[in-house]
């Protein structure tokens, strides 16, 4: 697995009491990553679907519409 490095700045008062706490930053931070990316994908998809239905698209023709677009820019 390939890692990145993230460097953030937070409130010292709360990384302080995280560490007392005996929390792993580390953990938590990619965890709740993990979670906030998990939830737009699925809002993504949701409004993905909203569109297809509304425009009466395949599903690829708008995959292929997706990726001409990203060309594009």
């Amino acid at each position: 697995m390939e890692t990145e490095v993230l460097s953030i700045r937070v409130k010292k008062s709360l990384k302080e009491e995280a560490e007392k706490l005996g929390l792993d930053l580390k953990s938590a931070v990619e965890a709740l990553l993990e979670e906030l990316v998990a939830e737009k994908k699925v809002k993504a998809q949701k409004r993905a679907k909203e569109l297809q239905r509304l425009m009466h698209v395949s599903a690829e023709e708008w995959v292929q519409d997706v990726k001409a677009t990203r060309h594009e820019m």
